[in-house]
């Protein structure tokens, strides 16, 4: 099937990334004010609205642009097509990593305005530890080993449901509570509620990202390196 237009999978990508910044910073601000005194329960609400809201976004727009979501996602596939000339161009890096950030930022700012918070805010919540770091590397690796692997063995199918409960997992055991994506991260600081992040703890977050893109990418490399020079090109779901 022929790939669809750059200006389709743009809209695919920007309208995709805000509504899952959406779902992630409206539900954390519904956690709040419903579980206002358990901090556990309140990360539970978060996480599972995230694990269902992105599964379903991943089925709406994969067969549009892919359903990356995520600058690492779509650098990741870059990468790996670059020997075979397969998956997102660098000026489809370039394209797709914009519309990410314009939804992430949108997806924030409607989530504000939905529960009556002023639109644009800058968060305060600072996350930046050792052990967040730390965090944020293994989620990412994880989630790009996850999506690759996938992809590299015929099973993007299933990337629906193995994406959504990676991210879903690593919510709790690690202690970033799994951002895993630079697009995500800057959306979030545009929110100062219980998913925000202050913008002096984003570029740590994103190089933790970047770290652990690469890390994913090399563990893939590894353990299958003999595959078709098709299989970048089937991130998250084949773009028909």
């Amino acid at each position: 099937m022929s790939t669809p237009a750059l200006a389709r999978r743009l809209l695919a990508e920007f309208v995709g990334t805000a509504l899952l910044v959406c779902v992630v910073v409206g539900s954390g601000i519904a956690a709040a004010q419903l579980s206002p005194d358990d901090i556990g329960l309140q990360l539970l609400e978060n996480s599972t609205a995230t694990v269902f809201g992105l599964a379903v976004l991943i089925l709406m727009f994969g067969p549009v642009s892919g359903a990356h979501f995520n600058p690492a996602v779509s650098a990741a596939d870059w990468l790996l097509g670059l020997r075979h000339g397969t998956g997102l161009t660098g000026r489809d890096v370039i394209a797709y990593t914009g519309a990410q950030i314009g939804g992430a930022i949108g997806g924030a700012v409607l989530a504000n305005v939905m529960f009556d918070q002023t639109p644009v805010q800058i968060a305060t919540h600072h996350r930046v530890s050792g052990g967040h770091l730390v965090g944020e590397i293994i989620a990412t690796a994880g989630l790009v080993a996850v999506i690759f692997t996938l992809a590299r063995t015929g099973r993007a199918t299933l990337s629906a449901a193995a994406v959504a409960a990676w991210i879903g997992a690593a919510y709790w055991f690690t202690s970033s509570t799994s951002f895993a994506n630079p697009a995500v991260t800057i959306g979030r600081a545009c929110s100062d509620t219980f998913a925000g992040i202050a913008p002096a703890s984003v570029p740590g977050f994103i190089a933790a990202q970047i770290v652990g893109a690469l890390a994913g990418l090399a563990l893939v490399r590894v353990l299958y390196p003999s595959t078709t020079a098709e299989s970048a090109a089937d991130v998250i779901t084949p773009a028909s």
